[in-house]
């Protein structure tokens, strides 16, 4: 867990007042807003910057960050990153998330003002916490498109907090075996239930979304449940036509090319996309591969072919 410097990302010094610190996120907030900002790290930038706002213009809040940053230098733990003295809030009396939802923001706020450190507070004043379901987790799972195709089964390990006997968050690493369901869409979430943050109380789970996104791959995309393919042509069988065979998804198919081929052609054989209710379709795009002129015979073989089209003019095909 990374230490936030709010100050600094705000851009006030620490003992600005609290007029300032209003300006400074306001003029920020302007200035990086993802509506008004064409900047693609601006999303990230205007999270940063509600979270220090948050915080900052929050006296109860404020008061206990800045309790924090008096104390001694934080301990970074066997595998590094900031972990806050011990007991560093008894004497702050702050609600969970001042009645906020705490998901958009950082780990580290999570651990000094949200649910961790709710839970924490009550349990060290011998309060029970009301019982609340647990916040879902996210992460991105990166697939095959193959995977989609066959469906498939993937091990995947997550990292977690949870909550330790003295109402403390420690880390865990999970191991789970994910049930990728046949024709899976890119951006759709896989939802395993109770995978997410612990509950209070008697609160269940949360819930862990995997994104889905697809590995690139030069010989296939997907657009929503339909797939797109390049297919190789030699010249004679886009001039002339013919069934050849092509090794897709769906395995090896033989497919006919009509005679006269035209740049941007497509073949469209249906039901042979992503698996679903109604299947997607598949796209063949026709592309022409020219065999190497690298000896004698071939180079005499291309001279013939211009020969016999001497009126053919590429560029006003």
């Amino acid at each position: 867990m990374d230490f936030k410097d709010y100050y600094k990302i705000l851009g006030v010094d620490p003992k600005a007042s609290a007029q300032d610190i209003k300006k400074a996120y306001r003029r920020l907030a302007r200035k990086h807003h993802p509506d008004l900002s064409q900047d693609p790290e601006s999303a990230r930038r205007m999270a940063e910057l509600n979270e220090a706002n948050t915080v900052l213009s929050d006296p109860e809040k404020r008061a206990a960050y800045d309790q924090l940053g008096a104390e001694p230098p934080p301990d970074f733990g066997a595998h590094g990153g900031f972990r806050p003295p011990p007991h560093w809030d008894e004497d702050h009396a702050f609600h969970q998330n001042g009645g906020t939802d705490s998901e958009d923001y950082s780990d580290f706020f999570d651990q000094l003002f949200g649910r961790t450190a709710y839970a924490r507070q009550t349990h060290a004043r011998g309060q029970t916490p009301p019982d609340r379901k647990g916040r879902d987790h996210h992460a991105v799972i990166e697939l095959d498109l193959e995977d989609s195709y066959r469906g498939t089964e993937r091990s995947l390990q997550v990292r977690s907090a949870a909550l330790d006997a003295q109402g403390h968050a420690v880390e865990k690493t999970r191991e789970l075996q994910v049930t990728i369901p046949k024709g899976v869409k890119e951006g759709q979430l896989i939802r395993l239930a109770g995978h997410g943050s612990p509950g209070l109380g008697q609160g269940s789970s949360g819930d862990l979304l995997l994104e889905v996104r697809f590995r690139p791959d030069p010989r296939w995309y997907a657009k929503d449940k339909d797939v797109y393919q390049h297919v190789a042509i030699a010249p004679w069988e886009a001039a002339l036509g013919g069934p050849i065979e092509v090794a897709t998804l769906a395995g090896t198919l033989e497919v006919n090319v009509p005679a006269g081929w035209k740049k941007g052609r497509q073949l469209r054989l249906r039901g042979k996309g992503l698996p679903a209710q109604t299947p997607g379709d598949m796209y063949l795009l026709l592309d022409i591969a020219l065999p190497p002129a690298n000896d004698e015979a071939s180079r005499k073989a291309y001279e013939a072919f211009s020969q016999a089209f001497p009126h053919f003019n590429a560029r006003n095909a």
